[in-house]
């Protein structure tokens, strides 16, 4: 049983190729049991990102969109149901602390199976388009990675407290475009404050911080989040993340058919080098665990045959 939390579609994602339906065939001919499809949430038409001004032109676009997007999702989640679990969400954006009317809105809407909980934004600024634009919320953050890392970090702590994400995406994104990404933020205390209460919130909730393997295609040497954030917390507690009860599930954040999958292996290698043992997926209106090995079993089975 392997399967992913997060995905994108160009059918619905301007920044994604390929339609829905594609991605779920490719997700059963990579051999997963259950696959999430997470649409991104309408945004007010001030938060377009460069590729949507062009096309969108008034708010109700949007809506529009993501109603397309779960008639088809239900389409398809019944059309392969004897192949794969489908599991319908949509990925909520966390711009200003108003967003949590337009979460509100949509969650009510329909019968989502869960949805996932990111921050692309800081003051209002993406963070992860392009170096410009990242550039752009540096400078609106106070001029240094750092201030910008603490203000991400603020930025997913306001977004935990107002609306409990199920899931937490790609929790430490805000280092993709930074000077040196590679870097372990701990060294940084102010920001590494911010880390451990953001990561003991979402465990008292009982959130679930994906480990998202986007980063890898990204040029990253690790996934989202980094493994020092899953394992070694120095916490008020002297815990761990896991020590506290908070869970890890698999995410691919796939944008194309060629990314379902991408570099699982390698995120399990990783995994199990940090001693990571569990990781958990959603099923039947709950979360259920499983065992690292055993998904690294079932991942090399795939692959032989």
């Amino acid at each position: 049983m392997v399967y992913s939390h997060h995905s994108h579609s160009g059918q619905f994602c301007m920044h994604a190729k390929g339609n829905l339906e594609e991605m779920v065939q490719a997700a059963i001919a990579r051999g997963m049991s259950t696959y999430a499809l997470t649409e991104h949430m309408p945004r007010d038409i001030e938060d377009l990102y460069p590729e949507e001004v062009s096309a969108i032109s008034k708010a109700e676009q949007f809506d529009e969109n993501i109603d397309a997007f779960y008639e088809e999702a239900v389409r398809l989640r019944e059309q392969y149901k004897a192949n794969i679990k489908i599991l319908i969400g949509f990925e909520s954006e966390w711009i200003r602390k108003s967003s949590v009317k337009l979460i509100e809105s949509l969650q009510s809407k329909y019968p989502w199976d869960f949805f996932v909980g990111s921050v692309h934004h800081v003051k209002t600024v993406p963070i992860d388009f392009n170096r410009p634009t990242y550039e752009t919320a540096r400078v609106s953050a106070g001029g240094t990675d750092v201030q910008l890392f603490e203000s991400y970090f603020d930025a997913q702590y306001e977004m935990i407290q107002a609306i409990k994400p199920p899931i937490i995406g790609h929790f430490d994104l805000i280092k993709l475009l930074s000077d040196h990404p590679n870097e372990n933020m701990r060294q940084w205390d102010s920001v590494w404050s911010k880390v451990e209460r953001n990561l003991k919130a979402i465990s008292e909730y009982g959130g679930v911080v994906e480990i998202n393997s986007s980063a890898l295609r990204k040029g990253l040497i690790e996934p989202y989040p980094s493994m020092e954030m899953c394992r070694t917390i120095s916490l008020t507690e002297n815990k761990t993340f896991l020590g506290l009860g908070g869970q890890l599930c698999l995410s691919d954040d796939a944008h194309t058919v060629e990314q379902v999958g991408t570099n699982y292996s390698k995120v399990f290698n990783i995994l199990e080098a940090a001693g990571i043992e569990q990781l958990v997926y959603f099923s039947d209106k709950d979360w259920s665990s499983m065992e690292v090995s055993t998904l690294i079993e079932k991942w090399d089975q795939r692959e032989a045959a």
